[in-house]
């Protein structure tokens, strides 16, 4: 049998892995919930770290903590801040409401390791408690929104904006390159009249900006907190000073513009912010998998299919069918847009069922909020690099769809009237031939305006 320590709460006592510096009620919790393998997100983990070092500093200042200890304690935070103990944090996303086991775990990794600074052996609690010291003036309940909000707000602008400016100025990019190239509009899946590939990749371009820019108003409902306000909102055990020093140190530490919640009842009893952010991330995900579903079909190809573009070929396709590629990293791109929907149900859901002055199903919100962020990020970056970069026109291939577009007699209309124009183009598509052909043969108009009316290229200008 492993080596162990034996630890006391008031349930009794519990066997705690001997090397572990998590403790008791982390144990209970590992063992209570063998559910799903998925642990909480570290880059929340460490955010939930920076919360309990502020609030040392803080306790320190209103001389409520010893500073000895308070001291170790901020020490231990920032050892698990810079990653050294991201093996300890072993609670699974599916457990005990509000996720008192993840505080909990938080608070035995930083209380034993401050014990460890302090020369002392793990479990001695007298030199420093998970409870009274690396939890003073706090609770799960003002701690965990905290530490979420927070993490959501730094990986929304490290992380996903950085992503999102990549791929958007990738479709720039291509909308650039593409700017002369005509190709055939489609509605319905139907021929419609031309327009330039570059003009549809404008329109990817600005997609994607309008989602980042919603992204960031979303991200900055995250800068609200309501540290101090600990079991209910009522701050019982905590002052205003506290509130105020805490919270100007998690600013000072993450150079973003936290501030205290007006009212720290709502922000206890409701994930406002966290279902308009996940809100967001749902929006993002439909406007890019929609990209990706056009991408797939504008590369329908290489005989039978649209073939507008030509995807840059990352890997085979098939492992029967010798030189097939795919289209797979759009592919990709539209499962991890499916699964960000299928989060954002989940944290509507979770949001909805909270009840009086808490929701106790902040781990969860927490997990697919994070997942979602991050699945993201690295799918905006790889669908800029791995694909839209490399994306290459198919000349010929448009071409010939222009010529042979039967819409085009849309020009027409304007001279010949709408009806007459539609015989037009049913008598180019009964008959196998191009609109400018049926006209010369139904002598419609001289060839020297035909060729002005129905020129391609000048049908893609707005005119004024």
């Amino acid at each position: 049998m492993a080596r162990a320590r034996v630890e006391k709460d008031f349930l009794g006592k519990v066997r705690v892995p001997a090397d572990a510096y998590y403790g008791a009620e982390t144990e209970r919790a590992v063992e209570n919930f063998p559910i799903s393998g998925m642990k909480v997100p570290i880059e929340f983990i460490r955010q939930y770290a920076l919360v309990k070092r502020s609030a040392a500093l803080a306790n320190m200042k209103l001389k409520k903590l010893d500073e000895k200890k308070g001291k170790a304690i901020v020490r231990a935070c920032d050892d698990v801040i810079k990653g050294k103990f991201d093996n300890q944090f072993v609670t699974d996303v599916f457990q005990a409401g509000a996720g008192t086991s993840v505080n909990m775990n938080v608070n035995e990794v930083v209380a034993n390791r401050a014990i460890e600074i302090l020369g002392g052996k793990k479990g001695d609690t007298k030199l420093v408690h998970p409870n009274d010291h690396v939890n003073m003036s706090q609770s799960t309940n003002d701690t965990f929104p905290a530490a979420m909000h927070i993490t959501t707000y730094v990986l929304a602008t490290d992380r996903l904006i950085p992503s999102l400016n990549t791929l958007q100025h990738a479709f720039e990019k291509k909308a650039k390159e593409f700017k002369g190239d005509v190709k055939v509009g489609r509605t319905h899946l139907q021929d419609a009249v031309p327009m330039t590939l570059g003009q549809e990749f404008s329109g990817y371009a600005v997609s994607i900006a309008k989602q980042t820019d919603n992204i960031s108003r979303a991200a900055k409902t995250m800068l609200t907190l309501s540290l101090g306000g600990t079991a209910v909102g009522t701050g019982i055990e905590a002052s205003k000073a506290y509130s105020n020093l805490v919270v100007n140190e998690i600013k000072k530490q993450t150079k973003a513009n936290f501030t205290l919640s007006k009212n720290f009842f709502d922000f206890q009893q409701n994930r406002a912010e966290e279902e308009w952010f996940s809100g967001a991330l749902r929006d993002l995900a439909i406007a890019i998998s929609k990209i990706a579903n056009d991408l797939r079909l504008l590369a329908s190809s290489p005989t039978s299919g649209l073939g507008d573009i030509k995807l840059p070929a990352v890997q085979p396709g098939s492992s029967i069918m010798p030189g097939k590629v795919n289209p797979s990293v759009p592919e990709m791109v539209n499962m991890v847009c499916f699964e960000v929907i299928g989060n954002d149900t989940t944290i509507s859901y979770a949001s909805e069922s909270g009840q009086l002055e808490l929701n106790v199903f902040m781990p969860l919100i927490a997990y697919n909020l994070v997942y979602s962020i991050k699945i993201l990020s690295s799918a905006c970056d790889v669908f800029a690099k791995k694909c839209v970069l490399g994306i290459k026109a198919n000349e010929k291939k448009m071409k010939e769809g222009v010529e042979h577009d039967v819409s085009i007699a849309t020009a027409l209309a304007p001279y010949i009237g709408y009806t007459r124009a539609a015989q037009v183009a049913r008598k180019a598509v009964k008959e196998g031939k191009t609109v400018r052909q049926v006209c010369i043969e139904m002598r419609i108009m001289p060839k020297s305006e035909l060729d002005k009316i129905l020129n391609p290229k000048e049908m893609t200008k707005r005119k004024r």
